[in-house]
């Protein structure tokens, strides 16, 4: 099957299966830096920490506005990306900071 000629249905269930794996793979990276933090008590963890959910948080956000919250599209994506932006300005600074 093609996927540039999938039906709605299809690429949003495509896209549901997508959303799903990111919000669970980056709720692993941010469990896993969070017991780093834990352990070691570093400020640069937790910043991390916070920049990974930060960014896990935006990648879904914008989906689940849409379809359970009824927010517009391009509402629900701006916030998104902002979210994401966020998160690597905490990453970007968690890599900065000793």
């Amino acid at each position: 099957m093609n996927p540039l000629l999938a039906g709605p249905v299809e690429m949003t269930l495509a896209l549901a299966l997508v959303k799903t794996l990111v919000l669970i793979v980056g709720s692993v990276i941010t469990y896993f830096s969070f017991k780093a933090y834990r352990r070691t008590r570093q400020r640069a963890l937790g910043y991390l920490t916070l920049g990974f959910g930060l960014v896990t948080l935006g990648f879904v956000l914008a989906g689940m506005l849409y379809e359970l919250l009824e927010v517009h599209l391009v509402t629900g994506i701006l916030l998104e990306s902002l979210l994401v932006l966020a998160g690597f300005v905490v990453i970007a600074y968690s890599l900065y900071v000793q």
